[in-house]
């Protein structure tokens, strides 16, 4: 039989040490959360796609887009879709980190793929 003291410092330490905010409550490594600006995201997008297109030697549309410093921005969120900073400094990263044939997927003209740490803004998600 355990003896009650323990089980009353067991549970204080619990108490203490056990209960508080979950990991990404908070923003994910103590930030706040904060909603991802579209406009900037968008940006640094084209600016992305622009670097890799041209390290790769990728030109489809999407690509001369990119690198055309009078072209908007292809990333549009639906209205639905509120997505935080966090989730487009993810995306970029993975963009950045994608090899060449993976990239060229992502901005083909006919299909293009969307690399799963940027689909935040799925239509029909909740």
């Amino acid at each position: 039989m355990i003896p009650r003291r323990t089980l009353v410092v067991g549970a204080a330490l619990f108490l203490v040490f056990g209960t508080g905010p979950t990991v990404g409550d908070v923003g994910g490594c103590g930030r706040t959360a904060t909603e991802l600006d579209e406009a900037a995201f968008g940006h640094g997008r084209k600016v992305v796609d622009c670097r890799r297109c041209t390290a790769c030697g990728l030109a489809t549309a999407r690509c001369a887009r990119a690198c055309d410093g009078k072209a908007p921005a292809d990333s549009v969120f639906p209205t639905t879709c509120r997505p935080l900073r966090h989730d487009g400094e993810v995306c970029l990263d993975a963009l950045l980190a994608a090899s060449c044939g993976d990239y060229a997927t992502y901005v083909d003209d006919g299909a293009p793929v969307v690399p799963s740490e940027c689909e935040f803004c799925r239509e029909g998600s909740p």
